[in-house]
């Protein structure tokens, strides 16, 4: 039997069949995360702005 792993992250979705390439391809995602700039105020508004949208919603029906 395995002990659950907890962390503060949600659980991902399996990109590749095999674990390890699995894990792989998230290990990137971190890394690549990880490296980036914040965001500031005015791009997260914007951001906000972008998904909260009545035509944005629409097309992404």
């Amino acid at each position: 039997m395995t002990t659950p792993v907890t962390t503060d992250r949600p659980a991902r979705p399996a990109r590749f069949d095999d674990p390890a390439r699995n894990d792989a391809y998230w290990a990137r995602i971190d890394r690549i995360v990880d490296q980036a700039p914040p965001l500031d105020d005015d791009q997260r508004a914007r951001i906000r702005a972008a998904f909260h949208q009545p035509e944005a919603r629409r097309a992404a029906a």
